[in-house]
């Protein structure tokens, strides 16, 4: 019994004991880890990070042939809609006269009821008839007088004596009916409307059985084999133009990049468009290809006069704001403001800037871009 105490404070010993080892191994640990993330500090410190790698195209100064462009609306060259010269009632409508038909010149479109027209003919025909008639005995009349006055050998006539006034009379009575026949035969004529050129019928506005008088719209019809286009430049597109430029040949693109054909320059210049400010470029298409739809937007390209000292780009190496950013020899970021000659073919071309080439320009510049910060360049070969 008397053994009990010395073992129950030889346990407290122990427990004590572990206590303190176990906070000591705590403290080295800690401390441990302290120091471990200085020394990270310190390497980071001490280690500066790499440049950015940033991919360039190497460019030079060479001498390009302008390429000016701008979109245009595609028109037809005639569009027109068609109306009735005379009266009467629609006899016939011909599959020509439909909606979304494709006609030729002269092909049948409508047939408006002749009887009038034709009884009208055969008036102005009588009439003539007459009025030849009338003239046949002027003229007999005028050449019986004249025979009298030589065979009596009198003074020269009067020109009413030899009835002079009533032959011109009669002339001119000629003329008329023919005038008069010829206006009915025009009417008769107009009963039957025919395409007066090539085209596609885009609405139809009179139906069969129909009264119409003159004036009364019967169709639409739009052009489809010569298209016209009215392309406008700015003044420093148009000082890029070879001039004159009537008769030079411009090409025709669509927005997806595809080609379908080339237009001609009919004229260009001499005025500026009123609301613009821009200089107008006329330009025809005949014979067009299929894919040349009127009322389309295309890209009109015309060549222009040849310009040496410039450099040529991807249209991503131009900042939103309209700079370029150039990794000089030291491998550090330089910015400029070009000055931008023409764009063609998601390509900018810019007066070259003063030094020796090649330039390295940055084909993606980022937003974080400093001027002079050291950068590793890798130069693109696509």
């Amino acid at each position: 019994m008397p053994e009990e105490p010395n073992a129950k404070g030889g346990t407290h010993w122990r427990r004590w004991l572990w206590i303190g080892l176990s906070l000591s191994l705590l403290i080295a640990v800690v401390l441990l880890v302290f120091e471990a993330e200085d020394t990270i500090d310190v390497q980071k410190t001490d280690t500066p990070p790499p440049p950015p790698l940033v991919s360039v195209v190497s460019v030079s100064a060479q001498a390009v042939q302008a390429e000016i462009s701008t979109f245009a609306e595609v028109r037809p060259r005639w569009d027109a809609e068609l109306r009735s010269a005379v009266s009467g009632r629609i006899t016939a409508v011909h599959d020509g006269a439909l909606a979304g038909s494709r006609v030729d010149l002269g092909d049948p479109l409508f047939s408006v009821e002749k009887a009038q027209y034709e009884s009208a003919v055969a008036a102005a025909e009588m009439e003539l008839e007459q009025a030849q008639l009338a003239l046949l005995r002027a003229q007999n009349d005028v050449t019986v007088a004249r025979r009298q006055f030589e065979r009596d050998k009198k003074e020269p006539p009067t020109e009413l004596a030899i009835r002079l006034p009533q032959l011109r009379i009669a002339e001119k009575t000629v003329a008329s009916a023919k005038s008069r026949l010829n206006a009915a035969q025009r009417d008769l004529a107009d009963t039957e409307v025919s395409a007066p050129f090539s085209g596609f019928v885009t609405r139809r506005a009179a139906s069969l059985g129909q009264t119409v008088s003159p004036g009364d719209p019967l169709v639409r019809l739009s052009d489809n084999r010569q298209f016209e286009l009215v392309a406008e430049f700015n003044q420093d597109d148009w000082a890029l133009l070879q001039h004159p430029i009537s008769g030079s040949l411009a090409t025709l693109t669509l927005r997806n990049g595809n080609r379908i054909g080339q237009a001609r320059i009919r004229r260009g210049g001499g005025f500026l468009n009123q609301e613009t400010r821009q200089m107008r470029v006329f330009l025809e298409v005949s014979e067009p290809d299929e894919r040349v739809l009127a009322g389309d937007f295309v890209r009109v390209s015309i060549p222009g006069r040849t310009i040496s000292d410039t450099l040529t780009f991807p249209e991503s190496s131009l900042t939103r704001a309209g700079y370029v950013w150039v990794v000089d020899g030291g491998n550090l970021l330089q910015r400029i403001k070009p000055h931008i000659l023409f764009r063609a073919d998601n390509a900018v071309t810019i007066t070259a800037p003063e030094g020796q080439g090649p330039w390295h320009i940055a084909k993606t510049p980022l937003a974080s871009f400093l001027p002079g910060q050291r950068v590793t360049p890798r130069v693109d070969e696509g």
